[in-house]
């Protein structure tokens, strides 16, 4: 069997929470994204322009000894100085903080903070992926 087309990338993301409100707003308010669809009230599409993330709400308690591991979701930036600035605007918004923004080995910058659901959040500059 041939190998199929390559993908356009990795652009979406779905994500059960249980407070869909609150990480609604996280991501729209704090992280610029736009509601893209609302098919009902247990559901909301986001998009930044060039992806997709999906909030569904939790019909259950998020089951910690699920099989399914989402280690983090990223989003990226354009130059290096976005990480910092990012950093102390979503600190001063109140996000959990997970660490500082630090350098990476490859060139790239980072830190990372949790949505309201405790799911964690990257925000990067990496050169590789910078305007494409």
């Amino acid at each position: 069997m041939m190998r199929p087309p390559a993908t356009t990338g990795l652009r979406h993301v779905a994500l059960n929470v249980q407070d869909i409100e609150a990480c609604e707003r996280f991501y729209t308010d704090l992280l610029g994204m736009r509601v893209e669809w609302r098919p009902d009230a247990n559901n909301v599409y986001l998009t930044s322009g060039n992806d997709n993330l999906a909030l569904h709400r939790a019909t259950a308690a998020v089951n910690s000894e699920s099989a399914q591991r989402l280690d983090h979701i990223g989003f990226v930036v354009n130059a290096i100085g976005d990480v910092d600035a990012w950093f102390m605007y979503l600190k001063s918004k109140g996000a959990v903080m997970m660490e500082e923004p630090s350098a990476h080995r490859d060139g790239a910058r980072s830190f990372y903070c949790q949505d309201p659901a405790g799911n964690t959040v990257q925000i990067i500059y990496h050169p590789s992926l910078v305007n494409k």
